[in-house]
């Protein structure tokens, strides 16, 4: 295991020796630095295209970063490659030998670092224990269902207890959903059991949320945020944050600060004192962000409360989902299950929850 930094790592597919991107190249990665700390559980969560990928292979050692540098309990290790880094890697499809056994597989990775047999067969035996396959370890690979392979794919990045760190890139697209669950668990279990460091890469909000100690969100090639599912959920650092995280995602209303209040068209929110005092350090446009869940809606009409005309009601069985306008921008808010449906509700945003960005930051 190890702890694993990034110095001012940036990439652009295309560039030459020496390292170095032109102001012309489009960036996959903007400059970061960031440190994966040893025994810890990271999840790299993002939409396609943002960029998890790249840094997951520049952290293997597959793609070397157009700049900056990768360091492994403090030793750089940017120019070496996936072999000499002892990383272990599960992709997003099983890769295995199918005309191996089970055991064979995950004794394979043993085998190649010369393991004395009988000590490599207790590991194994360790591990198809932790991934419940020890009654298909006679079995040959080519006859298990899509799951399997990739518990043995996930075994065979499990097996050597010197690897500095097991990277997944997106291993449970392919896996039914029900089974998926299962598999984050046992994941989640074996992390709990051996401590190593994992960094798993995802662009679902579920998965990275139920499995990391730390979610770390990207888009366009940086990262926005890091941090638990709460700190996310309750505190986004940048309007993308709040909007990917949640189903649906947080609201966000262009709004105007003055008067010490929020002003969403005529419609007027309280803000707390502390909010408009940082509020003078920073310039435009603003954005007030509100998760549906704390919205306060009423079905009868209530005194200095805003009123807004409902254009949705979905009954979800453990709420009603309602949707609206307020000054031509969409509202959603979480509502009791036995929510009435009717054509207005009067709505109310508590100060306590209400955040506001400022060209896109959290202020």
């Amino acid at each position: 295991m190890a702890r694993i930094e990034l110095i001012d790592v940036a990439h652009a597919y295309g560039t030459q020796s020496p390292r170095s991107i032109s102001e012309s190249q489009t960036r996959a990665l903007h400059p970061m630095s960031v440190a994966w700390e040893d025994g810890t559980a990271y999840a790299l969560l993002g939409p396609s295209g943002c960029g998890k990928t790249t840094l997951l292979n520049i952290i293997s050692g597959l793609v070397q970063p157009s700049q900056g540098k990768v360091l492994f309990d403090g030793r750089d290790v940017t120019s070496l490659p996936p072999q000499a880094r002892n990383i272990a890697q599960v992709f997003q499809f099983p890769v295995i030998y199918d005309t191996m056994t089970v055991f064979e597989n995950l004794a394979f990775p043993l085998k190649n670092r010369g393991w004395q047999p009988k000590v490599a067969q207790q590991r194994v035996h360790e591990i198809a224990e932790l991934l419940e396959m020890t009654d298909v370890l006679t079995r040959r690979a080519s006859g298990l269902s899509a799951d399997a392979k990739q518990k043995i794919s996930l075994g065979r990045g499990l097996v050597r207890p010197d690897v500095a760190a097991v990277l997944f890139d997106e291993p449970l697209t392919v896996i039914d959903p029900h089974l998926k669950w299962l598999l984050r668990r046992k994941l989640k279990q074996i992390h709990q059991q051996l401590k190593l460091t994992l960094l798993y890469v995802t662009h679902d909000q579920v998965e990275a949320l139920t499995f990391a100690d730390t979610v770390v969100v990207m888009t366009q090639g940086e990262i926005v945020q890091a941090g638990s599912a709460q700190e996310l959920f309750e505190r986004p650092a940048h309007t993308f944050v709040g909007h990917f995280i949640g189903s649906p995602g947080m609201n966000l209303l262009h709004c105007e600060l003055r008067d010490g209040a929020a002003w969403v068209g005529t419609q007027r929110f309280r803000v707390e004192p502390g909010i408009l005092q940082r509020a003078n350090s920073h310039t435009g446009p603003w954005r007030l962000g509100i998760r549906p869940e704390f919205v306060e809606c009423h079905a009868v009409e209530q005194p200095d409360l805003a009123r807004i005309d409902l254009q949705s009601f979905q009954p979800m069985g453990t709420h009603t989902l309602l949707g609206a306008q307020l000054n031509n921008q969409r509202l959603w808010m979480k509502a009791p299950a036995d929510f009435p449906e009717v054509s207005a509700a009067w709505i109310r945003l508590p100060p306590e929850h209400l955040r506001f960005y400022a060209n896109e930051r959290l202020v």
